[in-house]
């Protein structure tokens, strides 16, 4: 999961563009890049490893000038990582292309092939994000134009439709004529776009979530459609089109259970509403399931279920409490003097509040439970508090199949849920009880504020990936993929470890993942 932004402005984006990769750091905090180009088609780009207020600096904002420019927060999948994989990628012919994308191709070694040997491109990193604007830039070139026309860059996004298959969000930046944002034709991942007045004219911006756009002051006019492009000149010009044949909006409903900021409204629906009914179905199923309950208190496991986490204890008439305080500068990745690497110990990032949990029967709710391994220690550790019962409750259903659409989860053997029963996930992990959402009623959560939103991407809970593409051979080079991810990282943090005066240590877990 990553985020992008793009801006066609009347001035300097450098620090517009900071600003919006700074709201959207929550998509993505392996690396950050922002690309800019002035009216003369001089690109400029700053890139690398660490969150945005690590990566860009004075001298490097200096150099970023130019009235449009896109913009990256890294969330790396598939194990994958490092500088070079940093976004967005560049390539120069035709035009000179910057590109940034959000979401994962399930056809990318076919399409690295033949951008090999039909396209004659070469594709440096396996990065699926540069096999897309490779096969954008080809589909590009072959227009053969001079001065590309919007027709031109439209046909170009069509050529990419037929061609790939995934989910995925685009802004791409076309050095001296624009910037063009498209998304695929089944709407997985989210993208909008808004415009704000300003004394020199109409400015444009393209973002992840709508909330980027209201931080800097952008009015959101809506969400690009699936297989829609939008492309909007250096000028300031507004250009659509709807460049798919066949499409169908069905958004990661993962986003609104987890990934967006609460804030956002992606596809018509209200992310915090979202999460409110996420609640309020649970408490329904709580209250059917075990009327006579003698829960004492719900405790969210912050943050993203706190919204949840209050509907729900209003729901059944119970106090809500912040029983576990977070250290909110626990990161991925931290160090501390004489230790070694080991396994995450969640009181590194959690602290319980014991007058919270001594004596009571407590209700945890998080997002989801997916490897289950924080849930364990989150248990343990609301016993150790004096907890006298300690009952868990998901806002998810339970994920027992791999996301291949832009998420980072494990392996299908990883999964807790993955092969056991409710009953089997609980003892594991430790509850007294255990509760998970209904699917219908997460679906119903998203599609009851009046969208319009129907049919949502589903797969993580229900196995069926919506692009009729993945099989079971996919899912197993995916997970040979990510086990040989996961042998690299460890080998390279061996090394880092070998080379620091202190150690190393790493969660050995992506921050998104409970």
């Amino acid at each position: 999961m990553c985020g992008i932004v793009g801006i066609v402005g009347k001035r300097d984006v450098n620090t517009q563009l900071y600003d919006a990769l700074t709201i959207l750091q929550h998509r993505g905090q392996d690396a950050a890049g922002i690309v800019t180009c002035q009216g003369n088609g001089k690109v400029a780009q700053q890139k690398a490893n660490g969150l945005v207020r690590d990566v860009f600096r004075t001298r490097h904002m200096q150099r970023l000038v130019g009235n449009i420019g896109i913009g990256h927060v890294r969330y790396p999948t598939a194990g994958s990582s490092g500088p070079a994989l940093a976004q967005p990628f560049y390539v120069n012919s035709p035009y000179g292309i910057a590109l940034a994308h959000n979401g994962n191709l399930v056809n990318a070694d076919k399409l690295s092939e033949e951008l090999f040997k039909t396209d004659l491109r070469h594709v440096n990193t396996d990065s699926d994000s540069e096999v897309l604007l490779n096969v954008f830039a080809h589909e590009l070139q072959q227009q053969g134009k001079l001065i590309p026309a919007e027709q031109d860059i439209f046909a170009a996004v069509e050529g990419v439709h037929k061609r790939v298959s995934g989910g995925y969000a685009v802004v791409a930046l076309i050095a001296r004529y624009g910037i063009v944002a498209f998304r695929d034709p089944n709407g997985i991942r989210p993208l909008v776009y808004g415009k704000r007045m300003t004394d020199k004219g109409e400015e444009y911006m393209v973002a992840s979530e709508s909330v980027a756009l209201d931080v800097l002051g952008f009015e959101l006019i809506g969400d690009v459609a699936p297989g829609e492009a939008i492309y909007i000149t250096f000028d300031g010009q507004l250009h659509r089109k709807q460049c798919a044949e066949k499409t169908a909006l069905t958004p990661c409903i993962f986003e609104h259970v987890y990934f967006a900021r609460p804030d956002s409204i992606m596809d018509g629906v209200s992310v915090y509403k979202a999460r409110l009914r996420q609640g309020e179905k649970l408490a329904e199923q709580i209250l059917q399931e075990r009327p006579n309950h003698d829960i004492d208190v719900v405790i969210p496991i912050p943050d993203s279920s706190r919204v949840a986490g209050q509907a729900l204890a209003y729901k059944i008439g119970v106090k809500f409490r912040e029983g576990l305080i977070k250290n909110r500068y626990i990161g991925r990745t931290f160090i501390m003097p004489g230790q070694q690497m080991r396994k995450k110990s969640v009181r590194q990032k959690l602290n319980p509040i014991e007058l919270e949990f001594r004596g009571k029967n407590v209700l945890l709710v998080d997002d989801s439970i997916v490897r289950g391994t924080t849930c364990q220690q989150i248990i343990q550790m609301a016993r150790e508090a004096g907890a006298a019962k300690v009952y868990f409750a998901s806002a998810a259903p339970a994920v027992v199949y791999p996301n291949v659409y832009g998420i980072d989860m494990p392996t299908t053997k990883e999964l807790i849920a993955h092969g056991r029963s409710h009953q089997e996930v609980c003892e594991e992990i430790g509850a007294d009880w255990l509760i998970y959402q209904d699917l219908e009623d997460l679906k119903a959560a998203s599609a009851d504020g009046g969208s319009g939103v129907t049919e949502f991407d589903c797969a993580v809970f229900d196995g069926e990936y919506i692009t009729g593409d993945v099989d079971k051979d996919y899912l197993d080079k995916l997970e040979a993929s990510r086990k040989e991810g996961k042998v690299k990282k460890k080998k390279e943090l061996r090394a880092k470890e070998e080379e620091s005066p202190i150690g190393l240590h790493n969660d050995g877990e992506d921050l998104h993942i409970h």
